[in-house]
């Protein structure tokens, strides 16, 4: 791994941080639903907004939601009494209050040059042993830990779309953005839920009353329904909150990755539950985000339910993932 020394000045503020089916058989494509790509997505999902509907997971010994995260509670439940609530809390005041449409174009033109570390994809999800997400109220193992079980849980219901499964483990890699070689990133500037810029904060983004605080909130121009965006512009063209999300879409795609766009969807927004779990935002996709969505919504009760006390057996596991990373990505990459 390379890492490079020299810099540039961001100038981040120093705010407080607290089966797919042949064309010949045509009965059996009937029953599925065709994603961008030609990746296929079964007609019971399909029907069902993307979500698998729990008597199907019964039936075919599938992954199925705990009602209880790790600490006994419900998941993504911001109003729980408890110590991590109040981090949790007091995280999204900062984040609600300094990502900023100006703030979020600097870091996107910042970053995008791909000018701080040499590595490969396997090495980075090594890294990512040393970050614990602040912003999750259901987590506190090392990344490294969620991601496997994140990708071994899709790779058992979703066998043949390995792309799925590389996806599911590098999904959190632009997490790395909390440590000091990717500039040491505050909290607030790299994990939690994501929203857009540039038009009004929605109701359904958690802790919206500290959205007060933030000057885009007053802006005219920003605090309408579709703001400086048009009815079905698309989500390539809005300005979502900065964080890991984001840049692990930059690093994938300045480094040329043959993943679907489904993939790279999945990427960009599995933090944006304002549209994956409440609906917000729709006004803005496309046709192409309409289809994409299903598949995020398939990873997204992966993502959110596998958060576990159960390992990974990681030697065991990881000769497969270096094949779909030999397959899917450059040996090493630009960070």
């Amino acid at each position: 791994m390379t890492i490079l020394i020299e810099q540039p000045d961001v100038n981040v503020p120093q705010w407080e941080e607290t089966k797919v089916l042949a064309p010949e058989n045509n009965e059996e494509m009937c029953d599925q639903l065709v994603l961008d790509g030609g990746f296929v997505m079964p007609k019971e999902i399909a029907d069902n907004d993307g979500c698998v509907k729990p008597e199907l997971l019964v039936s075919n010994d599938e992954f199925i939601a705990p009602d209880i995260n790790a600490f006994g509670q419900t998941f993504r439940d911001y109003n729980a009494e408890s110590e991590r609530q109040k981090s949790v809390e007091e995280f999204y005041r900062l984040n609600h209050i300094h990502q900023t449409y100006d703030f979020v174009k600097k870091m996107r033109e910042a970053y995008r040059k791909m000018d701080r570390v040499e590595m490969s994809i396997w090495e980075c999800c090594e890294l990512l042993n040393e970050v614990v997400d602040e912003s999750d109220p259901d987590l506190d193992e090392p990344q490294i830990e969620h991601l496997l079980q994140t990708a071994e849980a899709i790779r058992k219901d979703y066998p043949n779309e390995d792309w799925l499964h590389l996806t599911a483990l590098i999904h959190d890699l632009g997490k790395v953005l909390l440590l000091p070689s990717f500039g040491g990133l505050p909290q607030w500037a790299v994990v939690g839920d994501t929203h857009p810029l540039g038009c009004a904060f929605d109701e359904s983004i958690v802790h919206h009353k500290y959205f007060e605080g933030n000057p885009d909130h007053n802006n005219p121009l920003y605090n309408t329904k579709n703001g400086i965006y048009s009815e079905g512009c698309g989500l390539e063209n809005v300005m979502i909150s900065w964080g890991h999300d984001d840049y692990m879409y930059l690093v994938a795609k300045e480094n040329g990755t043959t993943l679907p766009e489904a993939g790279l969807f999945v990427i960009r927004y599995h933090s944006f539950y304002p549209l994956h779990k409440s609906g917000a935002y729709k006004h803005l996709m496309n046709e192409e985000d309409k289809e994409n969505l299903k598949w995020l919504n398939i990873f997204n009760k992966y993502d959110l339910y596998s958060k576990s006390k159960v390992r990974v057996d990681v030697k065991k596991v990881k000769p497969y993932y270096l094949s779909l990373i030999d397959k899917y990505f450059p040996a090493k990459l630009r960070w």
